[in-house]
């Protein structure tokens, strides 16, 4: 049977079991299994431990649990809230100064946990509120949030290109850095909208006769003292980065030193010490991490099957073959990522077609860290993207009382400049990949 044939087979049973509501891991291991039964020698189901564990058996996976246990720390004390309000007593007086606060606040808890979700929750769970409170519409104040979350898996370090590096064999420090420019570019795209839609609902009220709340004024007393809190922080990501810039640190001794600095702040200017705080960020650190690591094992199996299908290596020649630009392959790769990740979380993409995608854009002669960026950018939109946006369920479960119809439309604005910031890393590739080049190793 064609390779193709099969590939099409095995991808519309892999899409069944996942709308079934099984678990992602489960489904891409019985999805393996069944595959092996249909179409290669039934004894192949003898290795199938072996496969999953070898998916596992990476020394450079073990940064994810390390830096899932950074952001927990972070996530699970009033670091978030302080990042926030911080932010927001430097801005006050800037239109829409607030909204800027809750995505800068994003950005650098982003450096942090390297989450999506946890991002949007721990900044929302306080910035909500206090935008609605000061007159921003329902559905400005969380896309805000929404947006601001998918910094997460952009900003380094961001378990999402942990996996991205490990499924194509590319350098995760080189694409941690590459991260830091685009990062920057998104949260200032990001952070221009907010001005421009508070004025205009600013007048809209105004016109309607509505009084706009006073804002709380800050003296610079107040503002150095909330400055003074979050620092530490601060020196803790910058000095994560500058290991990794400089060389002096593979990424899973970056996430060691962090892991250990982040949880010392903790105890310092948090007093996280007793048992039973402690054990809490372990074990919400062991339910992320294994959910992750199990998804990664069963990918690996799924990926040893379309290897061994010649599917993945079929389809990537018949792509490179067709008599078309490289770039009108790239939009349609661009299409298909957007497309799934309005079903599936990012892990679960990456692990699924980046290692079909892989040999193809390499073949096209694109970068392959500079499309590790590209990727993320498309699954960021995605997170924010019915019907399995995660940020938007996210944030709609801290306002409950706001409809999901109100937030999507909050979100759509940000999604086109996601979109935007696509079109701008493809026409200036170098924003993505200037830094990579120049680190020592």
């Amino acid at each position: 049977m064609d390779p193709l044939v099969v590939g099409a087979i095995v991808i519309f049973i892999a899409i069944v079991f996942l709308f079934s509501g099984m678990p992602i891991a489960f489904a891409l291991g019985v999805t393996s299994m069944v595959a092996m039964v249909l179409f290669m020698d039934a004894n192949q189901i003898s290795v199938v431990a072996e496969t999953v564990f070898e998916g596992v058996n990476d020394f450079g996976l073990l940064s994810i649990p390390l830096f899932i246990f950074m952001g927990m720390i972070a996530a699970l004390t009033r670091a978030g809230s302080d990042l926030y309000e911080c932010f927001h007593r430097w801005l006050y007086k800037v239109p829409g100064g607030l909204g800027i606060g809750n995505i800068g606040a994003c950005a650098i808890f982003a450096a942090l946990t390297g989450s999506s979700p946890a991002c949007a929750a721990a900044i929302g769970t306080m910035g909500i509120p206090e935008m609605r409170k000061r007159g921003y519409p329902e559905g400005l104040a969380t896309g805000i949030i929404t947006a601001g979350g998918t910094l997460g898996i952009l900003i380094p370090p961001s378990v999402t290109m942990i996996v991205y590096g490990m499924a194509t064999e590319t350098s995760i420090g080189k694409l941690f850095i590459a991260g830091i420019v685009p990062g920057l570019l998104m949260t200032i795209l990001f952070a221009s909208w907010v001005p421009f839609a508070y004025l205009r609902n600013r007048r809209l009220k105004l016109a309607a006769g509505f009084q706009m709340a006073d804002e709380k004024t800050y003296s610079l007393g107040e503002r150095l003292s909330i400055t003074a809190k979050i620092f530490p922080l601060v020196i803790v990501v910058a000095l994560v980065l500058s290991s990794l810039y400089t060389g002096w640190a593979t990424p899973s001794e970056a996430a060691g030193v962090g892991a250990f600095l982040v949880l010392i702040v903790a105890m310092m200017f948090y007093r996280i010490y007793r048992i039973r705080e402690v054990t809490n960020i372990l074990m919400r650190t062991c339910k992320e991490s294994t959910m992750i690591m199990m998804i990664i094992a069963t990918s690996f199996l799924f990926g040893s099957v379309l290897t061994n299908l010649y599917i993945a290596q079929t389809l990537a020649q018949q792509i490179v073959a067709l008599q078309v630009d490289r770039w009108v392959i790239m939009a349609l790769i661009n299409v298909l990522l957007l497309v799934a990740g309005c079903f599936l979380p990012p892990v679960a993409i990456i692990l699924i077609i980046c290692p079909i995608l892989h040999p193809i854009i390499t073949g096209l002669g694109f970068d392959p860290i500079w499309f590790g960026v590209v990727i993320t950018l498309n699954l960021e939109a995605g997170l924010i993207t019915p019907p399995v946006g995660l940020n938007l369920y996210v944030v709609q479960g801290i306002a409950p009382d706001i409809p999901l119809a109100t937030v999507l439309r909050g979100s759509l604005p940000f999604i086109w400049l996601l979109l935007s910031g696509i079109a701008i890393l493809c026409f200036f590739p170098q924003l993505a990949t200037w830094l990579p080049a120049q680190m020592i190793r």
